[in-house]
């Protein structure tokens, strides 16, 4: 089983001109409580499921385990998760010897992008893009289980 290290951050600028790639996702979440969030989505013409475990005490590291299903499979089981769907694109973007993948919500979220950096550790050195903003690493109101609950259209 995989441990998933990651740093998370706002996006305060234009990412854009450095995009090597961008993917339409949609996801539900059958079970989101921090313990054990289970997600199914689709990602551009390919399903997956995912489960994670909670976080460390910094929020970057947690456990995952994740596996490609047909998107059908997928389509089925959105049916049947919790209220609510995450839809967003997500645009890889490289900087120094990482890829960042930056989020750009739709629907209730709209207007939210953040940046996730994978690292091999969690003091692991990386390289901060121009374009990059606060830091919120393991604030749990951005986890995407969590902004199916509490939309960023009702933060302001």
């Amino acid at each position: 089983m995989a441990q998933e290290i990651e740093k998370k951050f706002l996006v305060a600028g234009d990412f854009k001109p450095f995009v090597k790639k961008a993917t339409r996702i949609t996801q539900g979440y059958l079970s989101s409580v921090p313990e054990r969030t289970v997600r199914v989505r689709v990602k551009g013409e390919k399903g997956f499921i995912t489960i994670k475990g909670i976080g460390s005490a910094s929020g970057a590291s947690r456990f995952e385990w994740e596996k490609e299903i047909p998107v059908e499979e997928v389509q089925e089981l959105l049916k049947i998760c919790e209220p609510g769907v995450i839809d967003k694109t997500r645009y890889l973007v490289d900087a120094g010897n990482h890829t960042y993948e930056v989020d750009e919500f739709y629907g209730d979220n709209e207007g939210l992008t953040v940046a996730e950096v994978e690292l091999g550790a969690e003091d692991e050195a990386f390289e901060k893009p121009s374009w990059l903003g606060e830091e919120v690493t393991g604030d749990a109101k951005y986890y995407n289980s969590m902004l199916i609950k509490d939309p960023y259209k009702n933060w302001k």
